[in-house]
């Protein structure tokens, strides 16, 4: 089964760390806009703090003076990161994914980009459509990052092996374990070839 798709609408862009306009730091909690302009070749992230927002785009935010979605978030200052060893979830399977950039995981990345949106990990934020195919805006509402997700159009015949593929990917990651190899059957002497004991070699010595 291969699907043939546009890469460039697949991938994770990171909330900013300061204001893409002032290049003032954000501080933890503290509210911002976020804006997604088409620029053909892809889609750019814009994350603007509430001055500039107001400054810039207020006045006209219902014009969209050039971009193709808008909304507002808090900024969550990041966490030092902990090293965790687990099964792969789904988010960082989802992450893997789109970095991997291999169109034959579309499909499996657009089932696990559901799964987190009804486990409420992710959030729809706009649904677009680009070069005739239906994409998706998710955000991650605790770091931010915004997933730009191909809808593959599965058929209900491709769904069934698709969620396979999942469950396969799930649980052995992208690496699966090789099964050991099948041991070889041991060497059987033939009698006819095995040389003929002397006939005095049994006999006790004198």
């Amino acid at each position: 089964m291969q699907y043939l798709y546009v890469m460039t609408d697949w991938n994770i862009q990171s909330r900013a760390h300061a204001c893409t306009s002032c290049g003032a730091a954000f501080v933890d909690k503290q509210a911002f806009h976020t804006l997604l302009f088409d620029e053909k070749a892809d889609l750019r992230r814009s994350d603007i703090c509430v001055p500039c927002w107001q400054k810039q785009y207020s006045d006209g935010a219902s014009d969209r003076k050039g971009f193709i979605s808008y909304w507002q978030g808090v900024y969550e200052a990041p966490v030092p990161p902990v090293e965790v060893i687990q099964k792969e979830s789904a988010e960082s399977l989802l992450r893997k994914l789109i970095e991997l950039n291999d169109p034959r995981y579309i499909p499996a990345g657009y089932i696990l980009a559901v799964m987190l949106e009804r486990k409420r990990l992710l959030k729809v934020k706009e649904q677009i459509t680009r070069d005739g195919h239906r994409v998706f805006i998710y955000e991650h509402p605790r770091t931010g990052d915004v997933f730009t997700i191909i809808d593959p159009d599965l058929k209900l015949d491709q769904l069934e092996q698709v969620q396979r593929d999942v469950g396969a990917l799930l649980e052995h990651g992208l690496n699966p374990p090789t099964p050991p190899a099948a041991p070889e059957p041991a060497a059987v002497e033939d009698p006819a070839e095995t040389p003929a004991e002397p006939a005095d070699a049994a006999l006790p010595a004198e």
